[in-house]
């Protein structure tokens, strides 16, 4: 079984999406999302630098936009799961036909500019903690006040809160842990973003939904969601919901993806998967950075792809 993962904030590079405005069509399409997302993403993609692309309101979209750019070269309809990481769900969800890829860029880009807004409320931040124990590390992160906002699986959990209780978190790390600040606006997936999450539900309201196509997993839990509703509401309660990649992770395993393919700008999200799904059975990866690269994902998509007639996992209906 195919598995097609779209990446979250973090992994933009300058310049990622130049090679793609090569492919005919591709910067129209890019101009037609711009306008609908409020930033100029052929500029975001192509010449803009590290610290442009590092804005919130600007990434979201921008990482959304190059994910459905990337898909539309690949027969997305044979992959078996669909899946993203964070702002990532958002194109997930328009591959596997929750709603469109212009609903998508457009819901990205009001989820970016209005956490950016909420970011700069109050200071907050986010660490990367690698290694220790998982549970001693969430107690530890939960008894400084702050909130685990990502666990990602192969030994790395984010904590996130406000900035001088990550200082103390940091000056006294949980056992056998090593603590990373990040270069971020703020505490995402924590409820400091409520503001942007009450935001986008206003905008969200209006967004037509179809139930998906395809398997696709829900950052919430790792579960697979078969009404589009209830994946469109799950989308605006992520602003402050953990990210649980590990449990999406397990899921991918238990379904017995044998194959990924990680669209633009990938990298992360394959890392992590080879660092969680090891030895026999660990899933053939193809990671999607270049056009150069769609002869590969092609191929494994040939080679790996398994449609299911009905999505398999959470049968619950919308909330």
């Amino acid at each position: 079984m195919l598995a097609v993962l779209s990446p979250g904030q973090g992994s933009q590079k300058p310049g990622f999406l130049t090679p793609w405005l090569e492919i005919p069509g591709a910067e129209a399409r890019l101009r037609w999302f711009s306008a609908l997302a409020g930033v100029d993403l052929v500029h975001l993609g192509a010449q803009a630098d590290a610290e442009e692309i590092k804005d919130t309101a600007r990434t979201q979209p921008l990482l959304v936009a190059a994910a459905l750019l990337a898909a539309e070269q690949l027969p997305i309809e044979d992959a078996g799961v669909i899946a993203g990481h964070s702002v990532g769900e958002l194109s997930a969800a328009a591959l596997a036909g929750v709603f469109s890829g212009e609903a998508a860029v457009t819901l990205a880009g009001v989820r970016g500019r209005e956490m950016a807004a909420a970011c700069a409320l109050e200071p907050t931040g986010m660490s990367a903690v690698l290694g220790g124990d998982p549970d001693e590390v969430v107690a530890t992160i939960e008894k400084h006040g702050l909130f685990a906002a990502n666990r990602n699986g192969a030994g790395q959990i984010v904590a996130a809160g406000a900035q001088s209780a990550l200082a103390e978190f940091a000056a006294a790390p949980p056992t056998r842990a090593r603590v990373i600040p990040l270069a971020v606006a703020g505490a995402f997936h924590t409820p400091y973003m409520a503001p942007a999450e009450t935001a986008l539900a206003t905008v969200a309201a209006g967004v037509t939904v179809t139930d998906p196509a395809r398997t696709l997993l829900s950052n919430l839990d790792g579960t697979a969601v078969t009404n589009g509703q209830e994946m469109l509401d799950r989308l605006v309660r992520q602003v402050t919901a953990p990210v649980r990649w590990d449990q999406c992770m397990r899921t991918l395993a238990g379904l017995g993806v044998t194959g990924v393919v990680e669209l633009a700008p990938a990298g992360t999200l394959a890392g992590l998967i080879k660092r969680e799904l090891k030895g026999e059975g660990a899933p053939e990866i193809v990671t999607l950075n270049t056009p150069d690269d769609l002869p590969a994902a092609r191929d494994l998509i040939a080679r790996h792809a398994g449609r299911q007639d009905r999505p398999a996992g959470h049968q619950g209906g919308a909330r």
